[in-house]
């Protein structure tokens, strides 16, 4: 059975690929992750508020010591032009890399320009194979338009392109205006893959306590209806790779997504649920009904059942939720 598929420009045994969580802060567990089948690891996300915090740092230590020692600082870089990183991600990279033969794909999570996007040209030093660009932007300024927040997208993915030789996805959320144009702009700005979707952090309110409590829930398999749509609705159209995340929890959601048209799967509430010893499972469902189907390879079924391909490809749109309500009954 073939299960090889390509994504960022790397050939991949399979199609599970374990997306970013603290999951691959540890060395071992990556180690694991390959044991098990991963044929990819994204490492955990490296926030653009870490850095920030660090350069702070840095320049309050400078500033401190520039009244005593000012000779020896003249041999320091100016604070603005000092750029630095936490040093256990690059780190982490780099041992990854020694431990492993499978690729390892940094996360960088951001919501700005700024030195984020210049520690990119770090983690290709550190001997990452590629990158992912997780930008969580939250617009709540009234003034700035839906073309401005598109337009910061772009510009981050561009100057991360200018500064790194790795291939760089996208992590996007489902909210844009018109996604379908949204995906085409970062495919023409240079995206060598699109991550469909982010499970952006969602406030919630404590009643006894009044106080704002952050609410992160796992994902369910119906999750996973929504990249699969947009991945079938993309398929064809895009030269960027297509990589599905969130719900995907069995084999079969991942026979759905190759369908689809997903050149992977990304794998990460079900192993935190039930832990990594579960991408066996997973490729042990897929395996067995591809051979109950007669299917060969997973290329054999990726895009099968896209929108170009399918008789009515009306069925992913809007025609098809004015038939599901009709025909449902309590």
């Amino acid at each position: 059975m073939d299960l090889s598929t390509q994504y960022l420009k790397f050939n991949l045994k399979n199609p599970f690929v374990v997306s970013a969580s603290p999951l691959s802060e540890k060395l071992p567990n990556i180690r694991m992750m390959e044991d098990c089948g991963a044929s990819a690891v994204v490492l955990y996300s490296l926030f653009e508020e870490q850095l920030e915090q660090e350069q702070q740092e840095i320049d309050r230590h400078l500033e401190e010591g520039s009244e005593s020692f000012a000779e020896a600082l003249s041999y320091v870089p100016k604070p603005f032009e000092y750029r630095s990183g936490p040093a256990e991600y690059l780190d982490l990279i780099a041992r990854a890399k020694m431990a492993v033969d499978i690729p390892i794909i940094a996360s960088l999570n951001g919501y700005s320009m700024g030195g984020w996007t210049d520690f990119a040209s770090m983690i290709g030093e550190a001997g990452a194979d590629a990158l992912e660009l997780n930008i969580y932007y939250i617009p709540s300024n009234l003034d700035m338009t839906g073309v401005e927040v598109e337009q910061e997208y772009i510009d981050i993915l561009q100057q991360v392109k200018q500064r790194v030789k790795i291939p760089v996805a996208v992590k996007l959320s489902p909210y844009f205006s018109n996604l379908a144009n949204m995906a085409q702009k970062l495919d023409k700005a240079g995206a060598d893959a699109l991550v469909l979707f982010n499970r952006f952090y969602q406030p919630d309110i404590d009643l006894n306590k009044l106080e704002v409590q952050p609410n992160i829930v796992l994902s369910k398999s119906y999750d996973m209806r929504v990249p699969l749509r947009w991945i079938a609705l993309l398929k064809g159209k895009v030269k960027a790779n297509l990589a599905a995340t969130s719900g995907i929890h069995t084999g079969w959601d991942v026979i759905k997504l190759m369908m689809a048209g997903a050149d992977v799967a990304m794998l990460n509430s079900i192993l935190l649920k039930k832990g990594l010893n579960e991408i066996k499972n997973i490729r042990k469902t897929m395996v067995e009904w591809m051979e109950e189907n007669e299917y060969e390879s997973v290329k054999q079924m990726q895009g099968s059942m896209s929108a170009k391909n399918v008789p009515n490809p009306a069925k992913f749109e809007r025609v098809q939720y004015v038939r599901a309500l009709s025909k449902f009954e309590i």
